[in-house]
């Protein structure tokens, strides 16, 4: 089902406006995970309550409270960007599809996801919380050959 644009578009904003970079299509998750070096963090945003309520405050206050932070903040919509969130699955593997749910990638690899169980379960300052430790744990250290 894809939502109609005017609807999501206000949702979409909320994570560009704090510096997330939108990949509406499946060569641009590919590009951004096969090709960026470092962290990335990827959104995958969605209109429900728990991303309104929990998903996206908990994202902004992470970042703007962490000391650590990913190299690169990317989003897909799900129901609005279906070619780019179906391929953003595929890079995910065997984790069953969700959204609102959260992905760190460090060099093209998953090192840690959320998914909407998570989210629905924590507010948004648990969610802070539990970025930060991940920020902490991840972004800033060079990823090993043992840790891929």
């Amino acid at each position: 089902m894809r939502y109609d644009e005017r609807m999501i578009a206000p949702f979409r904003e909320e994570l560009t406006r704090i510096g997330f970079r939108e990949l509406r299509t499946a060569e641009a998750v590919d590009s951004s995970l096969s090709d960026a070096k470092g962290t990335n963090l990827v959104v995958v945003n969605s209109v429900c309550g728990c991303a309104a309520g929990k998903a996206r405050p908990g994202i902004a206050m992470a970042l703007r409270q962490s000391a650590e932070k990913p190299d690169h903040l990317t989003t897909v919509f799900a129901g609005g960007d279906i070619e780019a969130t179906a391929r953003l699955r595929e890079r995910i593997g065997s984790i069953p599809p969700s959204s609102p749910s959260i992905a760190l990638f460090k060099d093209g690899h998953l090192v840690h996801f959320v998914p909407r169980f998570q989210i629905e379960s924590k507010d948004a300052l648990q969610i802070a919380q539990h970025l930060q430790e991940v920020f902490r744990e991840h972004c800033g250290t060079p990823l090993t050959e043992a840790t891929k």
